[in-house]
C-alpha cells in the first residue's frame, strides 16, 4: 500500500455506487486514513458498530424503543429514540456534501441487512454507506451490492 493516500478513487466510487464493502488489513488503522479523506472532502463521518445493532433500518432511519436493564426493583421503562441518521442529517452543517455511515464488524450482518444498507443511499440521497465486511492483506473496496448479489448467488 502506499505511503501517501489521496483517497480520491476511494471517494469517487463512494460517490457513485452509495455504498461499499469494505476490506481492511485486520490490525487496523488503515481504514481512519480513508475516514480522514471523507471528512476533508466535506462529508460527516459516523462510525457505528454493526454488533448490537439490532434492526438497521429501525435504528438508522425510523423511531425506536430502548428497554434499559431495570435491575429489579425498578419498573420496566421504554425510551424512544430518534433515528440517528435523520438526526445527523438535519444537524449537517452548511457546506456538508453529505453523511457517511461507516459500519466496522460488518461480517456479522445477515443478508437482508446488508441489502437495506446497499439500498440506503437510494432511499436518502445525501448518505453513503461504508460496510468493513472482512480482512485482507491490504484496504480494498468494492460495491455492497456486489457482495449482496454474491452472496444469493451461492
Amino acid at each position: 500500500m502506499a505511503l501517501l493516500i489521496t483517497g480520491k478513487k476511494f471517494i469517487r466510487d463512494l460517490e457513485n455506487n452509495g455504498a461499499l464493502a469494505l476490506y481492511v488489513p485486520l490490525e487496523g488503522g488503515f481504514e481512519g486514513r480513508y475516514q480522514r479523506r471523507l471528512r476533508a472532502a466535506g462529508y460527516v463521518n459516523l462510525s457505528l458498530s454493526a454488533r448490537g445493532l439490532g434492526d438497521p433500518a429501525a435504528y438508522l432511519t425510523g423511531v425506536h424503543g430502548v428497554r434499559p436493564p431495570h435491575l429489579g426493583k425498578k419498573d420496566v421503562r421504554t425510551y424512544f429514540i430518534p433515528p440517528i441518521v435523520n438526526y445527523n442529517l438535519d444537524h449537517l452543517p452548511a457546506k456538508s456534501k453529505g453523511l457517511v455511515v461507516w459500519l466496522i464488524d460488518g461480517m456479522i450482518l445477515s443478508q437482508q441487512e446488508i441489502e437495506y444498507l446497499s439500498e440506503l443511499p437510494n432511499i436518502e440521497p445525501r448518505v453513503k454507506v461504508v460496510v468493513e465486511v472482512g480482512g485482507d492483506r491490504q484496504v480494498r473496496w468494492t460495491p455492497l451490492r456486489d457482495v449482496v448479489l454474491s452472496a444469493s448467488a451461492s
